[in-house]
Order: C-alpha cells, then structure tokens, then sequence
C-alpha cells in the first residue's frame, strides 16, 4: 500500500499542469456559435415570391434588395411587419423580425423577376424600390466580425504570457519587468577581469580608488578607528583619460558584488520607470553587500534640476530624485558604495555633489609624460614588439594625448606593420602611426598640379623658418608638402615638454609662426592666397584670448572681458550669456587684437625677407623631397644646404595600382597595350618637365591667386 501511494504521489507529480489554451478554445467556440447559432428573434424568415407578391400587391413591402443576383431580401412597413406577427391564423410570421431584413426568398431571373414586380405594383398602385448589391459570403461577414475578439484574445494571451515569464526565476524578458535594473553583474572568476596592472598614467586616481578595494576587503581596519569608508566617488577628467577602465580595474581587485549600469539605461518611454530601476538596483545591491555600484556616464541623469522644459518635473528628474534619496535617505546604506564617471561635472546637481552622497571627487587628468609611457608599455604587451624601442621618445613627442588615444596609437602602428608586411613593431611604425593620429593620414592620391606644389612650399618654408628663427617656439619636427588630413601642407612641431603654463613671449612668438606662410606667399609671389584661412583664424583667436582671458594687454588691464567660453550648458546658459563690456571698450579689444597680429606679420616679414635665400632653398628642397625632418632644415638655414639629404620613400601601392599590375603580369596582355605604355627610356617625362619648367619660369604662369581656390586648404 505504501509502494502503491508513493506511486500515486510520483504520477501526481508528473501531471500536466493544466493549460489555459482550452479556455481560450471554449471563448472562441462560443464566439463562433454566437454568430452562427443566434438565438435571437432577428433572423430573417425564408420565403418565395408567391407570398411576398401578395404582400407587394396589399402595399405592406418598403423595399427589397437583391444580392448577387439571386437572394431577395425583403423588408415590411412597420405597421405590416406587427400585422403579421399578430395574425391569429397565419402563425408563419410569428418569429417575423421586427426590423431589418424580414424575409428572404430565390430568384430565377433577375428579369422575369422585374416583370413579375411590375404587374404587382400596378395592383397595387405602389412603387416598391428596388437594390441591387453584390455581398461576400456569409463565412467572409463571419471572419470579419470576429476579428476584433481574435485581436482582444490575442493581447490577453500576450500579456498573461509575459507576466507569467516575468514571474518565473531570473525572468527580465518580461513585460512587468520594465521596472527591473538593467545591471550588469561582475563575475569575478572571469579570466579577462582588468587590475590595477592594466591601469597606468593615472597613479593619484589609483591610489584615490585603492582604499574602496582595501574597504571590502578589510572594513574592520576602518571601522576599528572609526573612520566611514565615502558613500560615492565621482570620477572627472576628459573623455579616453582612463575612467571607466578604472572602474572595471576595481571590479577586478574587489571581491565585493559589482553592478555595472550607465546613465541612459535608467531613461526610457515610459514614467516611472527610471526611478523604479535605481530602486531595484539599489535593492539588488543590498541583498549582496558588500557590493560595489558603478554609473557610467551618470550626467544623463544627474543634470541639475529645475531647467526642463516641462516646468522641471519631468522623467529624467524623477529618476535624479530616487538616486539622491538612495544614496542618502533614510535608511542607511552603508555597505553600498557608488561609483560613478562623467566628463561634464559642471552640469551634475548640486544635491549630487554634496557630502554624504558624492563624497569625493577623483580627477581623472591627462597623463603626463611618464604616465604615457607607461600606458605605452601597458598596450605594448598586447603586441609584438621589436626589440630596442624607446617609448620614452614616444611619449614625449606625444603631449596632450589620452590614454584611449594611446592605445589607438599602438594599435595605428600595429596595422601600418602588417601593411608592411613586418613582423614586428618597429619605432619607425610607432613615428608614423603618431603623425597619423595628430595630423591625419597621408593623401598623395590627391592631384595637385606643379604650380600648386610650390605655393604650398613657399607657404610651409615660411612657416618652418620663423618657428625656427623664433627664440620661444617649440621644436621643429617635420615639414611636408604631401596632403595629410584637411592641409595640402604641414609644418609640425612637437613640445619638448608638458607645459602647464604658456608665457606671453611664446604666445607672441606663436602669432610669427602663424604669420609665416601668408608673408612668404606675398615675399615670393607679390600675391596672397586663401591657403592662409587657418593660420589667420588660429592667430585671431590667440590674440583675442590674449586680450580677454590673459589680461596681456597694457591698454585694457587684467580684466575679463565676456563670459569664459568654456562648455555650455544650454538649459542653464541660454539667454544668461552676454558681453559685460561696452562698445568702446569692444572697439578697444578690437584693436588690441589688430595691433598683435599686425606686430607678428611685420616681425614675420622682416625674419623671411632677412633669410630670404634661405627661403628659396627650402622650397626647391620640399619641392624634390616632399618631407623634410627638423634636423634638415636647421642644416639649410645653418650652411645653406642639406648635410644629410633623406631618402626618397615610395608610397605602398594604392589598390588600383597593385590590380593594373597584376593586369600586366597577365600572359594575355597584348602587344598594343604595351605599345600604349611609356616608354623605359623616359623620353617623354622629361620632355614634360622641361615644359612645366619653362612655365615657373614665365612670372606671369605662376599667379598664386588662380589657384587660391584649389590649394587654400588649411594648414598647421
């Protein structure tokens, strides 16, 4: 017996849950049979032409109406229609409708059916009005009066579906679920997790973040002295400079639970739902603390308040809301820990900022030189290296880069080695895969004629020998005249050092430099183009903040004048920014701002007019070479030529050009093609040039000003 109700229960276990599919079988079943079966008074009586003759020729018929040629439908006067149904004698029309189609009956002929009408109306001297129409079948009216149930049954269907997912284990898919966190959770058994090993150039900010890690893992070494471990850590700095790899390092060195979740996932189309899911995740987090909470990119929610559209009470602050009061409401939370990383701390609300919620602020700056050589070593491990490369001369041709920028840098290096077909990463890749990053990538593709060539080298000549006859500039690095990013030309120049403070000599000195090329133009060719657009905008906007910003103007004083035109906030700053200065003191800055140009053009003219054989010199050489190195033109300007003139370097093969010759390769290329080719002996190209030179010799062929529209690309 007890063998037997085990059994029992084991078969009772095993049973089919019941389905709801069968009640939704029983509400269509009976939808159905509603249609078909009613059991209402209101379908129509058949009948023949016989009886509704009679009632054609006593005027009791409105009207009748043929569908499809063959069913008649008839319909009663009222007063005929409550005739019939209260006949004593003929109980026929007893179950007559009482409006609607009344009775039906089939013709024949739709002719003979008129003539047979005709004579009952001339019995009765009443005209009965006749409709023809041609209707879909029944089944067709049925299906489409049950279409809107089918639609109603579907959505309910639908929506007990996804509830019932909803409430099942580890269930997000759900449509209750919208108010559900979208946290990801940090496995800390992944293999790939990131360390402070991976993390370089950014020492304080590690150090900042370090005692979080050493929290968790030891809290009673704080709680012992009474110290609190900050509720949240904001992390500033730049886009690239490393915070949200500093995060996922944290994640990696903690054992405590870490919730992944950026700003934008807490917005949605719904109200309410932002606020629900930083509850849920706070909840979440509660029930595994010690845990970590990290919101990348939190000014999505965290803008300051008050500036909306809608009066200041919209979705987004709502979610802004909740988050304050969880990080610091009433309950106490203090095992949660909140990280969050923005570029945009400007914007965030004060309540945010405040202690006991935001507590401590990481900046997250720029690496320095020795930062950017160790996040150069950091990505170097992730590559095959040659061996002898010095990522110390890298790091300090590479100012102001961040360390995303770094890492692309490596990996520019990585893709110009394989294009080489190199097998490793040499400090020549590394050189050029910089240049690229910082200037753009060469385009020699770019059809320039000879003409304007030279106007692009005189204007970079000019350029190159006031940076270098200037005591306060940076060092030369490269001039070239092949098109690299938006320029037809370049003269780079690369800082010795990381400067944190700019002197006005310098600034001055920086005006000559983006004098340079406009003088040489107008030294060489008596004429000007519009390749100077660049120089002229960059040297205006030096000199205005000069003027403005850096109090370096005798006549104005140290005093601000206009807003600082930093980041902007809109809803914040619209309608708030305006110049606090009057319109003579507006003349005065203008002409401030004129007088430091004008004195850097005349300070450039006078260095170019000075070393204008100098000038000749190194255009001819960039018009042979291209690309000059810093070091060659300093040999130009010191002994009048090149000690060590460069190498000329062919260019990889564009694509077209490596299949053209696989085209000659071909056996089938034919003997007229080849007879089409140029001839070996070069006849023919320095015929050309022979011509080309005969035109640079005709002053009137070489007017700068017929090519502004081509070659005014902007320089650098």
């Amino acid at each position: 017996m007890a063998q037997k109700s085990k059994n029992n229960n084991k078969m009772n276990m095993n049973m089919p849950r019941p389905s709801m599919l069968w009640i939704y079988g029983l509400i269509g079943l009976f939808i159905i049979g509603w249609y078909l079966f009613d059991g209402s008074n209101e379908a129509p009586l058949p009948s023949d032409w016989t009886t509704v003759q009679e009632m054609v020729e006593k005027g009791d018929v409105e009207k009748i109406q043929v569908v499809n040629r063959d069913q008649a439908q008839v319909f009663l006067k009222k007063e005929a229609g409550e005739k019939y149904r209260n006949d004593s004698v003929d109980k026929r029309f007893r179950r007559l409708p009482e409006s609607g189609v009344q009775l039906t009956f089939t013709i024949g002929s739709v002719d003979s059916f008129r003539e047979d009408l005709k004579a009952a109306e001339e019995k009765s001297g009443q005209t009965v009005p006749v409709i023809y129409e041609n209707k879909a079948n029944d089944w067709t009216s049925i299906l489409i009066n049950l279409l809107p149930w089918v639609v109603i049954i579907g959505a309910w269907f639908f929506i007990m579906r996804s509830m019932s997912r909803g409430a099942g284990a580890g269930g997000g898919g759900g449509i209750m679920n919208v108010g559900k966190a979208k946290a990801q959770v940090f496995d800390k058994d992944n293999s790939k997790r990131v360390t402070f090993k991976d993390v370089a150039g950014i020492s304080e900010a590690k150090e900042e973040v370090w005692e979080l890690v050493e929290f968790l893992r030891n809290p009673e070494k704080f709680r012992d002295l009474g110290a609190t471990i900050p509720r949240g850590v904001l992390m500033v700095g730049a886009p690239g400079t490393g915070k949200t790899l500093l995060a996922r390092a944290i994640a990696g060195e903690s054992n405590a639970s870490f919730y992944s979740i950026s700003g934008s996932d807490f917005v949605e189309m719904f109200v309410g739902v932002g606020a629900s899911r930083v509850r849920d995740m706070f909840e979440q987090a509660k029930r595994t603390a010690p845990s970590l909470i990290f919101i990348d990119e939190i000014d999505a929610v965290g803008r300051q308040r008050g500036y909306g559209m809608g009066g200041g009470n919209d979705e987004r602050e709502q979610t802004l809301n909740a988050l304050l009061v969880e990080m610091d409401g009433f309950e106490n939370n203090s095992n949660v820990i909140v990280i969050a990383a923005t570029n945009r701390a400007d914007i965030l609300d004060p309540a945010l900022l405040r202690p006991g919620r935001f507590d401590r602020q990481v900046v997250v700056n720029l690496p320095d030189v020795r930062g950017r050589e160790q996040i150069l070593q950091v990505h170097a491990r992730k590559v095959k290296m040659a061996p002898g490369v010095s990522f110390e001369r890298i790091a300090r041709g590479t100012s102001g880069f961040s360390g995303a920028q770094l890492a692309n840098l490596v990996n520019e290096a990585a893709l110009l080695a394989a294009r080489k077909g190199l097998k490793e990463i040499t400090e020549a890749e590394l050189e050029e895969a910089r240049d690229k990053v910082s200037w753009g990538r060469e385009r020699r593709s770019l059809a320039i004629n000879e003409r304007g060539r030279r106007i692009t080298a005189v204007h970079e000549a000019g350029h190159a020998i006031c940076l270098l006859k200037t005591p306060h500039s940076e060092p030369l690095h490269r001039v070239t005249i092949v098109p690299r990013g938006g320029a037809l030309g370049m003269t780079m120049w690369l800082p010795s050092d990381d400067k944190m403070h700019h002197l006005r000599s310098e600034m001055l000195d920086q005006l000559v430099v983006a004098m340079g090329g406009r003088c040489a133009e107008q030294i060489v060719f008596g004429d000007v183009t519009s390749g100077a657009t660049g120089d002229i905008k960059s040297a205006t906007n030096l000199a205005r903040r000069m003027v403005c910003e850096f109090g370096m103007s005798e006549k104005l004083g140290l005093i601000e004048y206009g807003e600082h035109q930093g980041e902007v906030y809109i809803a914040r700053d619209l309608g708030t920014r305006s110049r606090n200065y009057s319109e003579s003191t507006a003349e005065l800055i203008d002409s401030e701002v004129r007088f430091l140009v004008d004195s850097a053009y005349e300070r450039a003219m006078a260095i170019l007019t000075e070393n204008r054989d100098k000038l000749d010199i190194l255009t001819e050489a960039l018009m042979e070479f291209e690309t000059l190195e810093g070091s060659q033109v300093m040999d130009i300007l010191e002994y009048g030529e090149m000690k060590n003139p460069p190498a000329r370097v062919t260019p990889p093969p564009m694509p077209s050009e490596v299949e053209e010759q696989l085209g000659k390769d071909d056996p089938g290329h034919s003997a007229k093609d080849e007879a089409e080719e140029p001839r070996e002996d070069g006849a023919e190209e320095r015929e050309e040039e022979e011509k080309q030179e005969q035109a640079e010799r005709d002053p009137s062929s070489c007017n700068p000003a017929d090519e502004s529209g081509m070659d005014g690309g902007e320089k650098k």
